[in-house]
């Protein structure tokens, strides 16, 4: 098989692979933006709540969520699993992890801040929504940006693991091809693949926290 046959052949997986990229980051941040408060809630059942849910996200591995969210109707209310449910189950899967991930470097960010800024904010006449979007969230999202990075990274490679419950992205059609050709090829277009995304990504982020630099500078001066 030569290359151009092959990478038409993980094109379509690459798409999927590329689906559940953007669907997981564009849900999980605000996600974990939105668990980030409630574990930091004033309320001690919803801070519980929450943190045993960070706990159990954090401590458990992908994979195995991925397997509880899509057998856990059948095992629990014994409904009929069709096989249109895995892609909807890997996007929940992946969203309630990283949203616990990310939610942690959240809260990070948000208590660096300064207690001061929110009593200036109050003197100006800010309300606490105003104050926490225009001006605390901002301040959290420059000083989070390289966690936040790692953490995109990382489920570039993690998309991988969509094949626990057959999806079938593009490192699954690289492992059946080279099954079929007895060839190592398609592991190395897969890893080329994962290179160049992670690389992209990397330097998109790069960019971003170079802009946010220069637009911090511009307004202190």
């Amino acid at each position: 098989m030569n290359w151009g046959t092959m990478m038409q052949q993980l094109g379509m997986g690459m798409l999927t692979t590329l689906e559940i990229f953007a669907l997981t980051l564009v849900l999980a941040l605000p996600l974990g933006l939105l668990v980030a408060r409630g574990r930091m809630a004033k309320n001690p059942v919803v801070r519980g709540i929450v943190k045993v849910y960070i706990s159990i996200m954090r401590g458990t591995p992908l994979m195995l969520q991925l397997i509880v969210v899509y057998f856990g109707p059948y095992l629990l209310f014994n409904t009929q699993i069709s096989a249109g449910y895995r892609f909807p189950a890997v996007i929940i899967a992946f969203v309630i992890n990283y949203a616990a991930y990310f939610a942690e470097i959240f809260r990070g960010g948000i208590e660096s801040i300064d207690p001061g800024q929110y009593e200036a904010a109050q003197l100006l006449g800010f309300t606490k929504s105003q104050t926490f979007f225009r001006i605390i969230l901002p301040q959290v999202f420059k000083s989070i940006l390289p966690s936040v990075t790692n953490e995109i990274i990382t489920l570039v490679k993690d998309t991988s693991l969509a094949y626990a419950i057959a999806v079938t992205e593009m490192f699954t059609l690289a492992k059946q091809i080279a099954s079929q050709q007895a060839s190592f090829m398609p592991y190395l277009a897969a890893a080329i693949f994962y290179y160049v995304f992670n690389w992209l990504v990397a330097l998109v982020m790069e960019q971003i926290e170079k802009k946010m630099d220069h637009t911090g500078s511009k307004q202190r001066s």
